[in-house]
């Protein structure tokens, strides 16, 4: 909030009263007119002088006023906190340790400021109207009672939605609609096997849902679903199932052809997982998360762990189904970097592995089955450098994260030479990378926070959805009128 200039106080006249005898009566005779004339013409001049002076000195203190309070008229100058960081990181190349400032990023749940490079969409978004279906519990509300379900790193599709309940742009008036939230938790349904998300129920639950809706309200059929929006937040994205090879083999179910849909997954090549209109969300960390892991942060910013990677890293990379995990890159990583003291590689779970990230200058960031990964984000927010390996990728929100400005692209063949490549980096240009990955507003457009906020992940989603009005039956039928 710009902070309004005071009203300045009255300015004390007394030491400026001018006393003006224009007068001597010298005689107990009467005036004459020429004296009467002088005396008043003396009268005007003496209140036309009171008020130059009032108004020099006024405007003195206008502009002392100004220069000590100055309106801040340029929104770049205001620190757009939710997530407000300070870093300047010096390395040293011929090391493996890089001792870097603390990146101090505050998470304030009442921070009001409002990022500066969100301004253009505000009026767009400000006329976008999106109804939420109130779908019965079965469909959402009851996997919730899996405190896991809103958690997770499939979590958005809660995230989103909880969102969108007490969002400026919810309408509850479907007829000025430009678009239909369906809440359909897909990702809730916890294997008793290995404790990992269980989609196989998706497409059966999804299309009851369509039926329920499209059976109580006119506003599927008469679009065909166009302007139907759900999220798709697990490993394939839109085609629902977790093993490529089948996701490739039933592609998107007919009934989400003509929808939108909001996945993690994306690639820049063709896949039949993306023959849908899509856009490409974050996968879901928890900002409570973050919050926790940067307040038992060491005080003093130290990140000595120069490469990091805690993960599923098979020795050999060929599972029981035949495939190889990864494509075989997290097994060449671990071949090739397992004793190497550069790199701190953990092949087992560890709830704390933010508390390894927050003390990393690299992180990387090598595709498992998808091409994504949680890592992006939880990177990204923690001030550890990304390095990405994952061909073709599609990264979430290119306009707003500036993704090769942040972060390394190493393709999958040339993970042998990652030992060359991030000490040339930390030699060259680390210091710049880290600068670009300490600015805020990157930081908020990858988490989800509820409420809505200016520039955070859900606000993304919003801004492209505002790109897509064409597919509003309510915007197509108004214009036609």
């Amino acid at each position: 909030m710009f902070e309004q200039i005071k009203r300045p106080q009255k300015i004390n006249n007394r030491g400026f009263y001018v006393k003006m005898k224009l007068f001597h009566h010298h005689h107990k005779h009467g005036r004459t007119k020429e004296k009467i004339n002088s005396c008043c013409f003396f009268r005007y001049y003496k209140w036309l002088l009171w008020l130059s002076l009032t108004l020099y000195f006024f405007s003195s203190y206008l502009i002392t006023n100004n220069k000590n309070n100055p309106s801040d008229n340029s929104n770049s100058n205001i620190i757009n906190n939710k997530l407000s960081s300070l870093s300047k990181t010096h390395v040293f190349s011929s090391k493996s340790t890089i001792v870097a400032s603390r990146a101090l990023i505050e998470l304030t749940d009442n921070d009001s400021l409002k990022p500066h490079n969100v301004n253009s969409n505000n009026e767009v978004l400000r006329n976008l109207k999106i109804y939420v279906y109130d779908l019965p519990p079965n469909f959402n509300a009851d996997w919730l009672s899996n405190e896991r379900c809103s958690n997770h790193l499939f979590a958005s599709e809660v995230a989103i939605h909880r969102a969108l309940l007490t969002s400026d742009v919810r309408t509850f008036d479907p007829y000025e609609a430009d678009f239909f939230f369906v809440p359909v938790y897909v990702s809730c349904n916890f294997s008793t096997v290995n404790g990992f998300p269980a989609i196989g129920h998706a497409r059966s639950l999804i299309s009851s849902a369509i039926n329920a809706l499209s059976s109580e309200y006119p506003f599927w059929n008469r679009s065909g679903g166009s302007d139907h929006v759900f999220v798709a937040s697990h490993d394939f994205g839109s085609c629902f199932h977790t093993m490529e090879n089948v996701a490739i083999a039933d592609g998107v179910p007919a009934f989400l052809k003509n929808s939108i849909i909001l996945q993690t997954f994306g690639v820049t090549n063709h896949h039949p997982c993306q023959d849908v209109e899509n856009v490409v969300i974050p996968p879901f960390v928890s900002p409570e998360s973050i919050r926790r892991t940067l307040d038992k942060a060491p005080a003093n910013g130290r990140r000595d762990i120069f490469a990091f990677f805690r993960g599923k890293m098979e020795v050999n990379p060929k599972n029981v189904s035949g495939r190889y995990y990864s494509k075989k890159v997290r097994t060449a990583i671990w071949r090739k970097f397992g004793n190497d003291r550069r790199f701190y590689l953990q092949r087992h779970r560890f709830a704390g592995y933010q508390s390894e990230i927050v003390r990393s200058v690299f992180c990387l960031c090598p595709l498992g089955w998808a091409p994504w990964s949680p890592r992006l984000v939880e990177s990204v927010v923690l001030g550890c450098v990304p390095v990405i390996i994952a061909d073709n990728i599609r990264l979430p929100f290119p306009e707003a994260v500036r993704w090769p400005e942040i972060s390394l692209t190493v393709a999958e063949k040339d993970v042998g030479k990652l030992g060359r490549i991030l000490e040339h980096v930390a030699a060259t240009n680390i210091s710049a990378i880290q600068k670009n990955l300490m600015d805020p507003s990157v930081r908020r457009a990858l988490l989800f926070s509820t409420p809505i906020e200016p520039g955070d992940a859900t606000w993304q989603v919003l801004s492209s959805l505002a790109t897509m009005l064409d597919r509003s039956h309510h915007r197509s039928v108004a214009s036609s009128q």
